[in-house]
């Protein structure tokens, strides 16, 4: 069965003008990253012990068996030239982020996840495992019992999986042991960096600081990027001047986008989604071809042979399609969201149609497909 969506799309006016869109107000926090103030990801190799049988096979996966060799003898125990082939250890990544400003003595939650064919990680323990960062030094070791979220049942002729057991969490599994180098105390000047850059955002975000400071201490230097003088608020440190911009309200400004998932239909529209005025034609057409050979036999004692003879049946359905439906300029959001239910098809359908009305240069927005 083929289907085919036939679309027929005319831009028959103008775009009008609209006015601006209206957003909640929003705190700046929400808005940037303030300069250096952010977290640093950690990574480490470690080994998961006291697994029920769920482990790595060591033939398959000889990075596990050489791990174990080499935490036994840093513990004084020689297993060389012995064959030890355990069930219950399973090789694993072990991930975490440590935040801004963490001391040393700290916990962090840490990530654990098999790297070979570890069926679950479920009731193992991790070995003590160090975590490095970008720069390869050690920040933190992470140990301890693993919380895993899936189960395993399986036996001689099948298996169910529920969830992902290979992967777990240890919550405060991980001790920092060495602190990141920043010293925010020591800035005489900060960035703030916007998560969705902007030139009307970043100058608002400038005018509302220095409004609420009464003086200039903010310039913004890009569309993504606000510099603030840490000197100029006259406050006792850096700390105390992020603290009392961080809660003050700005109306950010945003793209029109359309963002679309194919894969699950699903399709999300921003306020300033605008479309021009056009007319949409979408109809179904079904072809079936069905094959039903006959087998044809010569009659009772003649000399021959059965012969199939091919029997095709072809035949073409067309639904009946909307007709040309027109949808009106939108002034707001409801208006254009009206304007595409009125043509009473599936999302799947929608999402065609509204990448031919971009193509048609109708849709004002910015059209992301996931």
């Amino acid at each position: 069965m083929t289907r085919h969506l036939i679309l027929c799309l005319a831009v028959l006016g103008l775009i009008v003008p609209f006015g601006p869109a209206h957003a909640d107000a929003i705190r700046i926090k929400d808005l940037v990253e303030f300069d250096g103030v952010r977290g640093n990801d950690l990574v480490g190799y470690g080994l998961v012990v006291g697994l029920n049988g769920s482990g790595d096979g060591l033939r398959n996966s000889p990075f596990t068996e050489e791990i174990m060799s080499n935490i036994l003898e840093r513990l004084g125990v020689n297993i060389a030239g012995e064959e030890f082939r355990p069930k219950n250890v399973a090789a694993v990544f072990v991930t975490a982020t440590i935040p801004p400003f963490a001391r040393a003595g700290g916990q962090i939650d840490v990530t654990v996840s098999a790297i070979g064919d570890a069926n679950s990680l479920l009731g193992g323990t991790l070995v003590m495992t160090p975590l490095n960062a970008a720069d390869g030094q050690i920040y933190a070791v992470a140990q301890g019992t693993i919380i895993a979220g899936g189960a395993v049942a399986q036996g001689d002729a099948g298996a169910v999986v529920q969830g992902v057991p290979t992967s777990g969490v240890i919550p405060a599994g991980a001790r920092i042991e060495h602190e990141i180098d920043f010293e925010l105390s020591a800035l005489e000047t900060l960035r703030l960096a916007l998560r969705e850059p902007d030139f009307t955002t970043a100058g608002r975000i400038e005018r509302a600081i220095n409004s609420n400071f009464g003086r200039r201490v903010a310039l913004m230097l890009d569309s993504g990027t606000v510099r603030l003088d840490i000197t100029a608020t006259r406050s006792l440190s850096p700390a105390h001047a992020l603290g009392r911009i961080e809660n003050i309200l700005v109306q950010p400004e945003r793209k029109a986008r359309v963002v679309v998932d194919q894969r699950s239909g699903t399709i999300v529209m921003g306020e300033d989604v605008r479309i021009s005025r056009v007319a949409v034609s979408q109809g179904n057409l079904t072809l079936r071809v069905e094959e039903a050979p006959l087998a044809v036999q010569p009659d009772p004692f003649a000399d021959g042979q059965t012969v199939v003879v091919p029997r095709t049946n072809a035949e073409i359905e067309e639904e009946p399609g909307i007709g040309l439906a027109e949808i009106r300029p939108g002034t707001s959001l409801s208006e254009v969201v009206a304007g595409l239910n009125a043509l009473g098809v599936s999302p799947r359908d929608m999402i065609d149609i509204l990448k031919s009305i971009k193509a048609a240069g109708a849709l004002h927005a910015e059209f992301l497909v996931r």
